[in-house]
């Protein structure tokens, strides 16, 4: 066997690469230039404490919760570190929909057809979209629906996924309370089950009540939960691989 075809068979998935040596490998296989971009713009090793860390709050209004049977309508995007939120920074898109909108998600997010019918494409915003997610670490609540749409929605328009770690803020809620549903015995007793929705969880941070469903204010609603959570219960010495995903 040559040592060619030997150090092509013993080579690493890309899939099972560090976040870093991913992002370099990806780089080297996109075909879209602004994705290019993007996994150019690297991505922070993951002992990096999260004190150092460059985040960004996303949130997505969609039209369902399927990422292969609803699409986006709307992105919000806001950057900030663990002790400062940078608003200047801060960007919202109404993005029309490849599928029609449902009046059961018109009555969520209130995102009308009047609002979408001059709005763009991904395809059109998508290098502005990327240049606000390069080199940070998104952070959302939930981490089923942003990543998955995204990944879904360039696979239609440009015939590539797209791949990035991420800090999911209600999946360290969860963690934080795995006994969040009482037992009959305590059910019995009046005890109630902890929420870890959005809204709930930054109750019991003291943070402030925001209106649901914009994806602006959902954004920086993430980032304000991430700068309690660890306020709370990490460290800013904390490495960034502890908590992504």
């Amino acid at each position: 066997m040559s040592d060619e075809h030997e150090s092509m068979t013993t080579e690493a998935p890309v899939e099972t690469l560090p976040w870093p040596e991913r992002f370099r490998e990806l780089a080297k296989l996109a075909g879209d230039e602004r994705l290019k971009a993007f996994y150019e713009a690297g991505c922070v090793a993951p002992e990096t404490p999260l004190k150092d860390v460059p985040f960004v709050g996303l949130d997505f209004e969609t039209t369902g919760l399927d990422p292969n049977k609803h699409s986006i309508v709307s992105i919000g995007v806001v950057p900030f570190t663990i002790d400062r939120v940078q608003l200047g920074g801060s960007r919202h898109w109404l993005v029309k929909p490849q599928l029609p909108l449902h009046q059961t998600s018109i009555r969520i997010h209130g995102i009308t057809h009047t609002d979408i019918d001059k709005a763009p494409d991904l395809m059109e915003i998508l290098g502005e979209v990327l240049d606000s997610l390069a080199g940070r670490i998104p952070v959302v609540h939930y981490r089923h629906i942003e990543r998955p749409f995204l990944n879904v929605a360039l696979k239609w328009r440009i015939g590539q996924e797209i791949r990035f770690p991420v800090i999911d803020t209600m999946a360290i809620e969860a963690h934080l309370h795995p006994r969040r549903q009482p037992n009959w015995w305590q059910r019995l007793r009046g005890k109630q089950p902890v929420s870890i929705r959005l809204a709930d969880s930054r109750l019991r941070y003291g943070l402030p009540h925001y209106p649901p469903h914009n994806a602006l204010v959902d954004a920086l609603a993430s980032a304000e939960l991430l700068m309690a959570q660890v306020q709370h219960h990490f460290s800013p010495e904390t490495p960034i691989g502890d908590l992504w995903l």
